[in-house]
């Protein structure tokens, strides 16, 4: 046996392996060499083994997802203690899988981050997406949200310009702090979520030191049909860590893939992941006691007034044993919901809702909700089918096959039973508009976040804001300084004097022969794009390269 082998093996004992088939079934006696006239010669067409492998490997990579490209995942379960704080939990939701205290769910964790692509460093400042699949016996429920507890606008007309923003230029395909600075300078409702991403909530240590939260507001639905708003939580019970700059840039350099390995090593050694899940409660309605509207997504729901209450708990035990087909194909969506849950009118929801399942429809293909990763453990019975790839039983198609269609006379599939869910009926009164809400208080509780951070962490922020806005528009800067003010006056001025001292700097270092940075009229070190860091790496890259002759 190999040394390699050994090692793959985890052990010296010899290992009975199967033979290698084609896709067809048929051995492969030869997965070396393709046939040729003699052993140098030209190639055969009749080369069936090769020209199938060379054809699958060529198509084997689905389109990356526009956003939470780079990610991984696991298996596990969803414990439910069968309450809501001391509650039961049927005062709220008739949703199942918050019933019956004890009962386990399985479940997929897919984390990921969000403007990178499928390789970017797992050390970039960025949310971290953080999407679990519930298989319930209703059917399946995505409950998909961030790590950081809100976002960086409250419409979702916003979301493909701000992606777009956040992504890498697309002329030099370099990327470019400043673009997202010029979009969320003109985007004041962004500023609490800067102020998180730019502190170290910005670089979770690992995806098993990090908090999970649905973002968006939702409802519950008991069995009278009566409903409330809520949001959810997930709370490590390893507890939180999070990076500096200088400690994630000394992680990224030996390092790209760093949460990733771990989370999967933790799971092999049988440090199984946990978090507890909390939700907040409130009634429905327009909270005019509230600053804020309560369906803003740029916002957090006080604790105080509105008490984070446990409802069950989630264990990881299980890795993946095919990535691609578990989590690259793994499919998510807002609207994946079960009976005894429902939407809010979250103006971010309603638009998520139809972005994410419209994106594995491109990615993956109509028919991705076949796949056994994304199939509920409950029976599914459609009169949607056909397209590419479809792997529809006839079971699915009920009691008679010839009847793909409803309503009927004659057979097929009919309606569930209303009777047994008391549907929840909002009531709505108003003028169709194009407008935003009437509660923006887009600096309140980013100057209370600012606030509520350890001298460390304002640190940290404050020293992040001001190295990347040195390099951007004066009036980039000028707009950034004045969200800033407009939430703490100590948070502006720090951050205008970080501006103004980064630019000293830079103007120390700069030489007459290097790119202006900026309309200030700074002599700058730094081109078109990146950080101080960034652009650092691009010259040390030539400085510290050595010479050799070519051979």
């Amino acid at each position: 046996m190999l040394a390699e082998d050994k090692k793959m093996n985890g052990s010296n004992e010899q290992v009975d392996r199967e033979a290698l088939t084609t896709r067809q079934g048929h051995p492969v006696i030869d997965n070396q060499n393709i046939k040729t006239l003699g052993n140098r010669g030209p190639a055969m067409m009749e080369n069936y083994h090769f020209i199938e492998k060379m054809s699958h490997f060529d198509r084997e990579e689905v389109p990356e997802r526009v956003v939470h490209a780079r990610g991984t995942g696991a298996f596990g379960y969803f414990e439910t203690y069968g309450k809501v704080g001391d509650e039961p939990a049927e005062k709220y939701t008739r949703a199942k899988v918050f019933q019956d205290a004890g009962k386990k769910t399985p479940v997929l964790v897919r984390f990921s981050t969000v403007a990178g692509s499928k390789d970017a460093p797992e050390t970039d400042r960025d949310p971290r997406g953080f999407a679990v699949k519930f298989y319930t016996e209703d059917g399946n429920w995505d409950l998909v949200g961030n790590n950081l507890k809100i976002f960086f606008i409250r419409d979702a007309m916003k979301f493909p310009d701000m992606i777009h923003a956040f992504k890498a230029d697309p002329a030099s395909n370099v990327p470019d702090p400043r673009r997202m600075f010029d979009f969320v300078s003109r985007s004041p409702e962004a500023t609490h979520m800067i102020t998180f991403l730019f502190s170290p909530w910005g670089r979770p240590a690992t995806y098993r030191h990090m908090q999970g939260s649905g973002v968006n507001t939702y409802k519950w639905v008991n069995d009278k049909g009566e409903a409330v708003l809520v949001k959810y939580h997930w709370e490590p019970k390893q507890g939180i860590r999070n990076l500096t700059t200088k400690d994630a840039m000394e992680i990224q350099g030996k390092n790209v893939a760093h949460m990733t390995q771990d989370l999967y090593e933790a799971i092999e050694r049988g440090e199984y992941p946990e978090w507890e899940l909390y939700v907040q409660i409130m009634e429905d309605g327009y909270h005019p006691e509230l600053d804020f509207d309560p369906l803003d997504d740029t916002k957090l729901w006080p604790e105080d007034k509105f008490p984070w209450l446990p409802v069950g708990k989630m264990v990881l035990n299980e890795n993946p044993t095919d990535f691609h087909s578990q989590i690259e194909q793994a499919a998510f969506g807002t609207g994946v919901l079960v009976d005894g849950m429902d939407f809010s009118d979250d103006k971010m929801l309603q638009g998520r809702t139809f972005s994410y399942s419209d994106t594995q429809r491109y990615r993956v293909g109509a028919n991705y909700l076949q796949l056994p990763v994304n199939a509920p453990k409950a029976k599914v019975r459609t009169n949607q089918h056909r397209g590419q790839m479809s792997m529809r039983t006839p079971e699915e198609a009920g009691g008679n096959p010839h009847i793909n269609y409803e309503p009927s006379m004659v057979g097929g599939l009919q309606e569930a039973d209303k009777s047994e869910r008391t549907p929840h009926n909002p009531e709505y009164s108003g003028k169709v508009m194009s407008e935003q809400i009437d509660r923006p208080n887009n600096y309140g509780q980013a100057g209370e976040t600012y606030r509520a951070f350890e001298e460390w962490e304002r640190e940290e922020l404050i020293s992040n804001l001001s190295d990347v806005l040195s390099i951007c528009d004066k009036r980039i800067q000028d707009a950034m300084v004045h969200h800033f003010t407009q939430a703490d006056e100590d948070y502006g001025r720090r951050v205008k004097e970080g501006i103004e001292a980064k630019m000293k700097e830079i103007e120390a270092k700069g030489d007459d022969d290097r790119l202006p940075g900026q309309e200030a009229g700074v002599k700058s070190k730094y081109g078109e794009g990146g950080t101080n860091a960034q652009n650092e790496a691009v010259d040390e890259a030539v400085e510290k390269g050595r010479e050799t002759d070519g051979y």
